[in-house]
């Protein structure tokens, strides 16, 4: 395929060709009339014509080229000059137009680029709580105001805020949602950071959320320090209120309890049927109350860390066995099938029996509590890595969707035919105990509730070897 310019290069060598033949054809005819001079001027009037073409031609294709190159390689200052109306002339005024149009685009989207950056980072410093923004690699790209104050130049610099109280949580939490590509927000404990400002020790809770385009690929990291130092302080005197008030109720509850417990059985007289109907209730919420107490007290020990655990080897068929079997009335009467499956030679899982008698009695009354008459509930355990995962299922009406993430709260709004406090104390001796705990549920499809203990550690068996 040919351009322009070799075109008119051939056209023109094509035009001195046919020239040179008339020529020719005009020397034959005028050989004899001994005009032969006159023939040479005509070639070379011919030949000044073509090269005449060529320069007038291609010389303002070449300039006009020379012009648009600058454009295209981001000069739209330059314009192409000329001064002619014919089309090279129409070429050149539209090229100037596109050349002004690109500049004003560019310098308007880099001024609400500019824009657009000035207010991200207005927000950001205006935002009280300590943020970390880093990459996708994890390296620090900026961090406000409250974050500067509060780790002074380690914000910014790993290997000093490897060496910042609680740094190396952050660092720990930004490398798990670079790696995960997902959130990461510890609420336990563990995730309090304590940071000193001033003379004022403060404690924060850390979350750590990726950013992502709009195609989903990954552009780094946004870290939130957040205050809960008062929180902290609330929850712990609430922890307090709760351990002692529940502690100082016990007794006259219990006395409370052998008095009605007298009363239904006919130790002070026999009752009339109405009497003996308003006893046997009040014996029945009492029951209940002292079931709260109960709650109250383990959920404090374990808030205050004075919950000792004793653990030992236990199987984990036992141990569902032994739950089914303490339920066996509460089953029979409102006709519930509770199923239990597991392999006998599970690992043996490392627990307290206390806290593995509470977790899964808890699990299983909430799932009696909820499933209709002649429904059924599943037991079941099973070895996944260092861990053994026990699932509690019921064919039970489920829990809303809105309720769902909040089902592991204390007193939450889900704990109407409770006390309120039975999930939310699985769920501290689960983790207390190294595991984890989720729940899954559709509503009107059953809920299903399972929890993950560790293995224990094998031990060596020696057998007795004989001698001589």
């Amino acid at each position: 395929m040919l351009n322009l310019t070799q075109r008119l290069i051939l056209g023109c060598v094509l035009l001195v060709g046919l020239v040179f033949g008339l020529v020719a054809a005009t020397h034959r005819a005028l050989a004899a009339t001994g005009q032969f001079r006159l023939a040479c001027l005509f070639v070379v009037a011919a030949a000044v014509v073509a090269a005449g073409t060529i320069f007038f031609v291609l010389r303002p294709i070449r300039l006009l080229a020379r012009d648009v190159r600058k454009i295209a390689q981001g000069n739209l200052e330059s314009r192409v000059e000329w001064s002619s109306h014919d089309s090279f002339g129409v070429i050149a005024s539209e090229l100037n137009r596109i050349a002004v149009r690109l500049r004003e685009l560019i310098e308007s989207e880099a001024g609400r680029r500019q824009m657009e950056f000035q207010l991200s980072d207005a927000v950001l410093q205006s935002i009280f709580e300590p943020i970390i923004v880093t990459d996708g690699k994890g390296h620090v790209l900026k961090v406000n105001q409250a974050a500067a104050e509060l780790m002074g130049e380690a914000a910014t610099d790993r290997m000093a805020l490897a060496n910042t109280p609680g740094g190396d949580k952050i660092l720990s939490a930004i490398r798990d949602a670079v790696s995960m590509q997902k959130p990461v927000a510890a609420e336990d404990e563990a995730a309090l950071l304590p940071m000193r400002i001033g003379k004022q020790e403060r404690s924060y809770r850390l979350r750590t959320t990726p950013m992502r385009d709009s195609d989903g690929r990954l552009l780094g990291t946004v870290t939130t320090l957040e205050d809960v130092t008062t929180l902290q302080d609330t929850d712990r005197f609430k922890t307090q209120f709760i351990s002692v008030a529940s502690r100082k109720l016990r007794d006259p509850l219990l006395q409370l309890r052998r008095g009605l417990y007298a009363l239904g059985h006919g130790f002070g007289g026999e009752l009339l049927p109405l009497q003996a109907e308003l006893v046997a209730g009040a014996g029945s919420e009492s029951e209940k109350l002292d079931d709260l107490m109960a709650d109250l007290i383990e959920v404090s020990e374990l808030d205050a860390g004075r919950r000792e655990f004793t653990l030992e080897r236990l199987r984990p068929l036992q141990s569902l066995n032994e739950a089914r079997d303490r339920f066996c009335d509460e089953t029979a009467q409102k006709h519930i099938r509770v199923e239990v499956s597991a392999y006998a030679d599970l690992s043996f899982v490392q627990t307290d029996r206390r806290a593995m008698h509470s977790i899964l009695d808890n699990l299983l009354s909430n799932a009696l509590r909820y499933t209709p008459p002649e429904g059924e509930i599943l037991l079941a355990a099973e070895e996944v890595k260092d861990f053994v995962k026990f699932t509690v299922r019921d064919t039970g009406r489920g829990i809303e969707a809105e309720r769902l993430g909040n089902v592991f709260d204390r007193f939450n709004s889900n704990s109407d035919r409770g006390t309120g406090l039975g999930l939310a104390l699985v769920r501290r001796l689960v983790e207390s105990l190294g595991g984890q705990i989720a729940v899954e549920s559709r509503f009107g499809h059953g809920t299903t509730f399972r929890f993950t203990i560790p293995v224990a550690a094998s031990s060596d068996i020696r057998h007795p070897v004989e001698v001589g």
